[in-house]
C-alpha cells in the first residue's frame, strides 16, 4: 500500500541533513568513439553508499542539474553527464531516440565503471530512465523520477509549447539564462526530432517494466506534469511512491534542489524493497 506524509514533518528528521556542498569537477570519458562530459562530485563517500546519476530532460544538459548535485554531494559519489548530443558531449550527426540515448548512457556508466546506480532524472530524462531500466537493469538499483512527461492528455508539440510557456514564468530568472544557452547549443533540429520522439513514447506502457523502488517527484506548481498524471504514474509502477514539493514549478531539481535532497536522501538510504512513503499526502494516487 502507498502512504504518504506531509514534507514538512523531514525537516524534523535530523537523518536527512544536506551537510556541506562540495565542488564537482569536470570529466570526459571516450566512449565508443564519442567523447562524453560530465560533472562528477570530489568529496570521498563513505564506502557502501549508493552512487548517483543525474539524468536531464529535453535540449538541455547536466548544468540545470548542478544544484541538485551539489545538496546530494555529502552523501552520495553524484555523476551528472550529459548525453549524446547535448552539452558539452560529442554532437553525433544524427538524433539519438530515447533507446538510444538510454543505451549511451548505459554505455558511459560501464565505461566510468558506476553502478548499480540510483538514476534521477528530470522531465524527457524520466522517459530515458523508464527505457533504461527495463533493458540494463543490472546497472540501476532504484529511481527518482521528477516530473515525468508525457501525459496523454498532453501528447502533442502544441500542448507542450503552452504548458512550457506557462512554466518559464514560474522558474527563477536564473533557469532562463542556464536553460537558454543549452536550447541554443542544443539547436532546433534536434529539439523538434527529439520532442517528436518523446511524445511517441509511451511512459505509461513502460512503467510496468521499471522494477525497482521507485520515487515520483512533482512541483506543486508544475504545469507541464498535472497532478493526476503524476498520480497515475506512481500508481503504475510495481514500487511506486508520490512526493510534491510545494509551490515548485517543473525542474524542481534547479529551483528547489534543497527541499528536493529532504525526500530523496532518505529514499537512497532506504535501500531495501520494504520501504515507507515520504512527501506530502496529493490525492487518491498518493
Amino acid at each position: 500500500m502507498k502512504s504518504c506524509r506531509f514534507l514538512g514533518e523531514l525537516w524534523q528528521d535530523p537523518s536527512v541533513a544536506i551537510g556541506p556542498a562540495t565542488e564537482l569537477e569536470d570529466r570526459w570519458t571516450q566512449v565508443a568513439g564519442q567523447t562524453f562530459f560530465a560533472r562528477v562530485s570530489r568529496t570521498p563517500i563513505a564506502a557502501g553508499s549508493i552512487d548517483v546519476v543525474l539524468v536531464h530532460g529535453l535540449a538541455v544538459s547536466s548544468a540545470y542539474m548542478v544544484p541538485t548535485a551539489l545538496a546530494l554531494s555529502a552523501h552520495h559519489r553524484v555523476f551528472a553527464p550529459d548525453l549524446p548530443g547535448f552539452g558539452r558531449s560529442d554532437k553525433p550527426r544524427r538524433v539519438l531516440s530515447i533507446r538510444e540515448l538510454a543505451d549511451a548512457l548505459a554505455a558511459w556508466m560501464v565505461a566510468v565503471r558506476v553502478g548499480p546506480a540510483a538514476l534521477i532524472g528530470n522531465s524527457l530524462g524520466c522517459q530515458i530512465i523508464a527505457d533504461f531500466v527495463r533493458r540494463h537493469r543490472a546497472l540501476v538499483e532504484r529511481a527518482v523520477m521528477i516530473g515525468p512527461t508525457m501525459d496523454p492528455r498532453g501528447r502533442t508539440m502544441a500542448h507542450q509549447a503552452w504548458r512550457l510557456g506557462i512554466d518559464i514564468w514560474r522558474e527563477p530568472w536564473s533557469a532562463w539564462i542556464v536553460q537558454g544557452i543549452d536550447y541554443l547549443k542544443f539547436g532546433p533540429r534536434r529539439l523538434i526530432v527529439t520532442l517528436r520522439d518523446g511524445l511517441h513514447d509511451r511512459l505509461e506502457a513502460e512503467l510496468a517494466y521499471v522494477q525497482v523502488p521507485t520515487l515520483v517527484v512533482r512541483g506543486e506548481r508544475d504545469p507541464i506534469v498535472p497532478q493526476d498524471w503524476a498520480e497515475g504514474v506512481a500508481r503504475l509502477l510495481p514500487n511506486g511512491r508520490l512526493v510534491v514539493i510545494p509551490g515548485a514549478p517543473h525542474i524542481v531539481n534547479f529551483n528547489a534542489p534543497n527541499l528536493l535532497a529532504q525526500v530523496v536522501l532518505p529514499f537512497l538510504a532506504e535501500r531495501t524493497s520494504a520501504t515507507p512513503s515520504i512527501g506530502r499526502r496529493s490525492g487518491p494516487g498518493c
